[in-house]
């Protein structure tokens, strides 16, 4: 079973509900983590992360409603509902993460099947396989421009009037992401050799990008992403590395936790361990994608180098 498995959502609702909620189904305007104008191209998103960044491209021209979206629950448990069949059955252009982290979304949308419907899978997009270990695809400083651009260009075919209001708004957020990703440039120049700990795989591709090494096994962060326990040794193994000191910060899923994680970020502040809560899906209210991104990065800057902790955004 690969990492990915426990990422996917379960659907919890009948074909006949489906169909039935399709049948009264409309385009929306917001809704769970929903945002832009009340009309336009109708936009479906697995997370309310890309769904930000479609309603930034889109603006008033585009209704975007986001399946996942509360950061204070954990998005592993989310059964789909036929309000959310209903949404997908109407919508003109769908937004999934694929790598069996939002498999709900492909699900309903072959209930409800549409020959003029776009579909933007980020892991197609970014050609990833199957077997990819780690699934939060959107901490990737590389995904947004990618799926960015995908977006215009779906957009653009769905309602080509204003295919250059599609092309000056993705111009505006490509830019407003530089501020991020030349933080990340600076950090990973000025403090090499920065050590963490983690219980899952969550920020991994933002602390590889800055330059940070994850000491924790993989093998343990798939099995507390998956619902397994880890091994003994492998336990001890991150208890060792809070406890002994051999890393600067300690970074945890601060939407999904057990008795097992709680118990290594005990022992992470117990040690003196600076740590850092990241999140699955944007909180909200307050942020877009690009200052959510901003603060993660400022939050583990603060614990790797001025020994702060930020457990909540």
């Amino acid at each position: 079973m690969t990492a990915t498995l426990r990422r996917a959502a379960t659907v919890a609702v009948p074909l006949a509900v489906v169909l039935g909620a399709a049948a009264c189904g409309s385009s929306g305007s917001g809704g769970s983590g929903g945002s832009g104008g009340a009309g336009g191209v109708a936009i479906v998103a697995g997370e309310n992360q890309y769904g930000d960044v479609a309603s930034q491209i889109g603006g008033r021209f585009v209704s975007v409603y986001s399946v996942l979206s509360n950061p204070n629950t954990d998005p592993h448990t989310y059964e789909a509902t036929p309000s959310t069949a209903a949404k997908v059955a109407a919508a003109q252009l769908l937004i999934e993460n694929g790598v069996g982290y939002d498999s709900f979304m492909s699900k309903l949308a072959s209930a409800s099947p549409s020959s003029s419907r776009k579909v933007i899978d980020v892991q197609q997009l970014l050609g990833l396989p199957d077997s990819t270990p780690n699934p939060h695809l959107w901490y990737d400083p590389a995904t947004m421009p990618a799926v960015a651009r995908a977006i215009t260009g779906d957009l653009s075919g769905l309602d080509p009037s204003h295919a250059a209001t599609f092309r000056v708004n993705e111009a505006k957020f490509l830019a407003s992401l530089r501020p991020w990703t030349d933080a990340i440039a600076a950090f990973k120049a000025k403090h090499p050799r920065i050590a963490a700990a983690s219980t899952e795989p969550v920020g991994d591709y933002l602390l590889t990008a800055m330059g940070i090494d994850n000491l924790t096994p993989f093998s343990f962060q798939a099995d507390v992403m998956n619902g397994t326990d880890p091994s003994p040794q492998a336990v001890s193994l991150v208890e060792d590395l809070l406890t002994r000191h051999k890393v600067k910060v300690f970074v945890y899923n601060q939407q999904v936790t057990d008795p097992l994680t709680q118990t290594i970020l005990q022992t992470a502040v117990s040690a003196g361990v600076p740590v850092v809560g990241l999140y699955e899906t944007m909180p909200a209210p307050g942020y877009d994608y690009q200052t959510w991104m901003m603060a993660e990065l400022t939050a583990i800057e603060k614990a790797a180098v001025d020994g702060k902790s930020t457990q909540h955004l």
